[in-house]
């Protein structure tokens, strides 16, 4: 990749490990391409958060192709989940540790089947506690660390298919297409909900965002021993 090719802009697709912040992975690209290129300031940003706890497909953009985030984030998306049922979390994932355990022995296949057919289509949803999203200027998520109560508003999504469902108890494994700013946590604790044992997120891959694959990503843009003239 040449300097010209940076400052034309290029979009990187990215597979981002568990535990790195979409933050974090920015920030390691633009180091790399302002050390490689010799470069005081360049623009990159990243095309839709993918939380800490997700890995998969995260696109950065370089130069004049960050104009193409907004179009890019405005694009469905998909991910592969894993659920757990039978207990929840104050997060919805694997942040907070395991609460109100319920025995699901009872929930069957065709329960759950039945279940999730029902959450296709648009859908009320209400964004976790512990998100980015900002209440008066603040992190929803700081403000619950803080032990704060934080008062989530529900908003409308749409999933547009849930498919691929395999089960093995307790967890429940299924794909799902979805609109922008859908959150898969709350959709497995909703999911939990109706079920009425409990549920939460145990797993996450963001694996499509519009016509871009997590198949065409790579996570050497991350390694500490890349250097980005040699693509």
């Amino acid at each position: 990749m040449t300097l010209e090719q940076i400052q034309d802009g290029q979009v990187l697709l990215v597979d981002k490990p568990l535990d790195w912040t979409s933050f974090q992975a920015v920030n390691k690209i633009k180091f790399k391409l302002k050390r490689e290129f010799k470069l005081k300031k360049i623009k990159v940003g990243h095309a839709g958060t993918l939380e800490s706890k997700a890995t998969g497909l995260l696109i950065v953009c370089t130069g004049k192709a960050t104009k193409k985030i907004t179009e890019i984030q405005d694009a469905p998306k998909e991910y592969w989940a894993e659920i757990k049922i039978g207990a929840q979390t104050e997060s919805y994932d694997t942040e907070k540790p395991e609460i109100l355990h319920q025995d699901y022995q009872h929930i069957t296949e065709n329960i759950i089947h039945e279940t999730l057919a029902k959450f296709e289509g648009e859908i009320e949803q209400r964004p976790p506690i512990f998100s980015a999203l900002k209440i008066d200027g603040e992190r929803a998520y700081n403000l619950a660390r803080a032990g704060e109560e934080v008062a989530m508003k529900s908003r409308k999504t749409v999933i547009h298919y849930i498919k691929d469902i395999e089960i093995q108890l307790p967890n429940i494994r299924f794909t799902v297409g979805c609109s922008k700013g859908t959150y898969i946590r709350s959709l497995a604790h909703d999911i939990g909900q109706a079920l009425e044992v409990g549920a939460y997120l145990t797993q996450l891959r963001r694996t499509k965002i519009g016509d871009y694959s997590v198949d065409n990503a790579t996570d050497i843009y991350l390694s500490n021993d890349f250097r980005f003239e040699e693509i």
